[in-house]
């Protein structure tokens, strides 16, 4: 009897949950892997392992236990070392072990795209303490952005205008780094006109594109991501070219989230995550085929189509406010009341079993006939949404 494809999940997250669903459509087994019990991804798997992902002792007991055909990253802090020697063991990483790598720290993407691939990026230096801290924010000049090399969802990040604040950035970077490795990005900061992530899928018949996406972040975080985002042919099409050099580079086959800034006619390099990206989750209701089901379909080696975009779509996070382990979700009626089916709106609970203050707990979906009617639809049925807490 035949066995369905096994994929060992390495973090189970919103975006891990989604994937799985995507994954499980196609046939695939899935085993979602965390470091605390029932979360998302958990619970529509059909297996789960808790541990922690820096634990390389762990995750290797999971894949020999498991014995997947496929380990996919879903978060960055991940025991890379023990991926790259899984995989030099002959366990496929998705994309690879070295793409895994690479990106899990700011400081080997940064210099992938600028040294190796010689890639348009903000002026830049790394710093393992404050002294260095000083001398990189004058090659950088002021204002800058610190931040550190491994984090997620912008934590840690500080803008430094006046060199009496490097201090305060230094300590706030390391206080909210991931790992165990206190160094940190100064970068130049840049003026520009607004930022994307262009979703790039790797896949046996070659490079896809997703239409960009624009987004609004505070304090670091993803808020609001729309799509398609307005941009003149010469800077989608330079982001396009170094976003294929990238993923070449790379390699291996999956979705990929690249991001730029963009000003004018001009696209600035700025990060790049081998996985599904939080601002796609638009794509749920933008695409024929999500973020996620590109991700699963480019694992599998399934045929890749032109990606249909049914029309202008938003996004908008719904947050909580406050550190609980018993609430309740309301509002979701009146949030769903305004769909119609020319603009139809949706909702996504991710299931997180405790709250935090900002914790990202769902996800308002619109679509309509413009972008700009489409994020007042998301926005406003996200803020429909509240949180009762016990």
């Amino acid at each position: 009897m035949a066995q369905p494809t096994k994929i060992l999940l390495l973090g189970s997250g919103e975006l891990g949950r989604e994937f799985v669903i995507s994954a499980k459509r196609l046939g695939a087994y899935v085993v979602a892997c965390d470091s605390y019990d029932d979360a998302p991804a958990m619970q529509v798997a059909d297996a789960r392992e808790m541990f922690s992902m820096l634990d390389g002792g762990a995750l290797r007991a999971a894949v020999e236990k498991h014995r997947p055909d496929h380990i996919v990253p879903e978060i960055e802090a991940i025991r890379t070392e023990e991926l790259v020697a899984l995989e030099a063991e002959g366990w496929h990483v998705v994309p690879t072990a070295r793409a895994a790598a690479t990106t899990m720290n700011r400081d080997a993407i940064r210099s992938l795209a600028a040294e190796t691939l010689g890639l348009r990026t903000s002026r830049y230096r790394f710093a393992e303490s404050l002294d260095e801290v000083w001398t990189a924010a004058t090659h950088t000049g002021l204002p800058c952005i610190v931040k550190p090399v491994m984090s997620s969802s912008g934590k840690g990040q500080s803008l430094v205008a006046l060199p009496i604040d490097l201090p305060v950035a230094w300590n706030y970077a390391v206080a909210n780094m991931r790992g165990d490795q206190a160094k940190v990005i100064v970068e130049e900061f840049i003026a520009f006109d607004y930022e994307i992530t262009l979703l790039t899928v790797r896949h046996a018949g070659g490079v896809t594109f997703c239409p960009p996406i624009g987004h609004r972040q505070e304090q670091g975080d993803y808020r609001e991501s729309w799509q398609p985002m307005a941009m003149s042919e010469a800077a989608l099409a330079a982001a396009q070219d170094m976003a294929r050099a990238v993923v070449d580079e790379l390699g291996g086959h999956g979705i990929f989230g690249v991001e730029f800034f963009i000003r004018g006619d001009e696209a600035i390099f700025s990060e790049l995550s081998p996985r599904p990206h939080d601002t796609g989750m638009v794509t749920l209701i933008s695409q024929d085929l999500s973020e996620f089901d590109l991700h699963a379909r480019a694992i599998l080696g399934l045929p890749i189509p032109e990606i249909a975009l049914r029309g202008p779509s938003a996004s908008a996070v719904i947050l909580a406010d406050r550190d609980a382990t018993e609430f309740q979700f309301k509002g979701l009626a009146e949030a769903l009341a305004s769909s119609t089916a020319e603009a139809p709106v949706d909702l996504r609970i991710f299931g997180k079993p405790v709250t935090r203050p900002n914790r990202r707990m769902g996800v308002a979906l619109a679509r309509a006939g413009s972008v700009e009617i489409a994020r007042d639809l998301a926005v406003a049925a996200a803020a429909e949404v509240s949180i009762s807490y016990f």
